[in-house]
């Protein structure tokens, strides 16, 4: 699949992600975007980063603007520096994806790129190189300010000791950029961590869809370490994973939820694809968007005062200043893993962290994905099924009937007779068919996933 240039960044094979091709991206980016004379650079530990943030800087430094390197990083981080300095960013980063693809994630000085910023950059592409030289500076402290944040405002547990003191926690360290400052994060706050499973070589974690095998390794670190939960998370570490202590994972949006209460959420704002048990926590206002941080974030700018937003992955953006028990956790509106991980264990409190995710209300959502489907297969069938009811009926003769009607926020969303929810979307930026399930009981929503696998496979795949 060809470079593809989106709100969620550029991502593509790494050898099509050409110097010409990312200092193209670049010079557009300065030309069309916010970024106050100034962007800092970071990357996650792929082997192809540094080579690709090299032709980052010396694009940006050619247009006469002052780069500030900072390294290697989770994406939260670069954008809290880049918040705390006033500048524009750009992620090298392919986030879950395999090590044979990269890409560029963009940041304006108030965050995320917008919608109305990834139209500006295409519409910039095509500028001659620049001759300028732009001062180059290093930030080496901007992942130590981002321990700092959590660690300063929620370090006090209830007793007056550490949050965490006396939890034994893993850390499936694998190649997250992450994996120190999470691993700091939480000695930080009092818990023993055990790491585990360190790789020197890439390997694409997808927190959303976690494979059978890794599920199995983290179910036996848990057993065999004794630990009171295990945490993880993606390549650039801006997408959280966390198992229990009997080594079942927490969906990312349940951790969302409990995030929100335990921050003392006004408002919430999360993706159609997100656990609809939100709507019945009490919050004042529960908004859902397309899938996506930057709906996410549009929908946070609409409802404004203390509004938090999270993605069925697990990402959590921060709306407005929270008070902690030791201090403030200021706004950080970008997808950041490391609040919900430390939250949701906090919100344990002296139980577990299974009782915690049994008091939320009893609907499960389960999410997958069949990989290596190109757009160009997945887009048409996803577009039969939303114009044609009985294309929906005949690839749902195997899970019951439809009821009237269906979502179409971000691609199909269908309700069944019985209250179960099949949910049908092509990833936005890889080569990747999604399917969200929802149902009321595990059992029932692990076998609704298997048939709705076996079904997408059949009629993609053939």
């Amino acid at each position: 699949m060809a470079p593809k240039f989106g709100t969620s960044g550029l991502r593509g094979l790494v050898v099509e992600l050409t110097p010409d091709l990312v200092a193209d991206h670049v010079r557009a980016f300065v030309a069309a975007c916010d970024h106050g004379g100034k962007i800092c650079v970071g990357q996650d530990l792929r082997p192809s980063s540094p080579r690709i943030a090299g032709d980052i800087i010396a694009a940006a430094r050619a247009e006469g603007v002052t780069v500030v390197d900072c390294g290697a990083l989770p994406t939260p981080a670069l954008a809290l520096a880049a918040l705390e300095a006033g500048a524009g960013a750009i992620m090298v980063t392919g986030s879950h994806i395999p090590a044979d693809r990269n890409g560029l994630k963009f940041y304006v000085r108030k965050g995320e790129i917008t919608k109305d910023d990834e139209v500006a950059i295409s519409a910039a592409l095509g500028r001659p190189a620049g001759s300028g030289n732009g001062a180059l500076e290093t930030d080496a402290g901007a992942a130590g300010r981002f321990i700092d944040r959590y660690v300063g405002a929620l370090g006090m547990g209830a007793l007056g000791t550490g949050a965490l003191t006396g939890r034994r926690i893993g850390l499936y360290a694998h190649s997250a950029v992450g994996r120190d400052d999470l691993a700091a994060m939480l000695t930080g706050l009092g818990a023993e961590v055990i790491e585990l499973g360190r790789s020197e070589m890439f390997i694409p974690v997808d927190t959303e869809a976690v494979d059978p095998e890794t599920r199995a390794q983290i179910r036996d670190w848990v057993l065999e370490h004794n630990l009171d939960g295990l945490v993880s998370t993606d390549g650039d570490s801006d997408r959280p994973l966390l198992a229990d202590e009997t080594g079942t994972i927490v969906p990312g949006d349940i951790m969302g939820q409990i995030t929100a209460e335990a921050l003392g959420a006004e408002a919430v704002v999360t993706p159609i694809s997100s656990n609809s048990g939100v709507t019945r926590k009490g919050f004042g206002k529960v908004l859902t968007t397309r899938i996506g941080s930057p709906y996410v974030i549009a929908g946070m700018e609409e409802l404004g005062g203390k509004v938090v937003g999270y993605e069925a992955n697990g990402g959590f953006l921060l709306g407005f200043a929270a008070e902690g028990p030791t201090g403030i956790l200021n706004a950080l509106p970008t997808r950041d893993c490391m609040l919900p991980l430390i939250m949701t264990l906090i919100a344990a409190g002296e139980g577990t962290v299974s009782e915690r995710v049994a008091q939320e209300p009893p609907v499960v959502t389960l999410a997958d994905r069949l990989q290596e489907v190109p757009q160009e297969a997945s887009q048409p069938f996803v577009a039969k099924l939303r114009d044609a009811r009985n294309a929906r009926a005949d690839f749902l003769a195997r899970f019951g009937a439809e009821e009237a009607g269906c979502d179409l926020t971000d691609g199909v969303r269908v309700t069944l007779a019985d209250g179960r929810i099949v949910h049908v979307r092509p990833s936005g930026n890889a080569p990747e068919l999604r399917l969200y399930v929802e149902a009321m009981d595990k059992a029932g929503a692990e076998g609704l996933m298997q048939t709705g696998l076996m079904e997408l496979r059949k009629a993609v795949l053939g």
